[in-house]
């Protein structure tokens, strides 16, 4: 994997992308992966690759169920 440093970030652009990453359960690096994952891949799947990655996103969370009490325990957890 390549490194990429970022100079120069606006304040604005740099709370947001915190507050997504948060939003999302991500470190800011995993965040800011992900957007620009989306902004320059996105355009560049046709519509079968873009449904070939839905189905693979479906298959590994098959059979994974998140009901009230898996939630609120991963609320709970690490609340002692």
């Amino acid at each position: 994997m390549k490194t990429i440093t970022l100079k120069g970030i606006p304040e604005p652009l740099y709370r947001a992308l915190k507050r997504r990453a948060a939003a999302n359960r991500r470190s800011l690096n995993s965040e800011v992966i992900a957007s620009l994952e989306n902004l320059v891949l996105s355009r560049a799947l046709s519509p079968a690759q873009r449904l070939a990655r839905m189905d693979a996103v479906r298959e590994r969370t098959r059979g994974v169920y998140l009901t009230d009490e898996v939630i609120n325990a991963a609320k709970r957890e690490g609340r002692a």
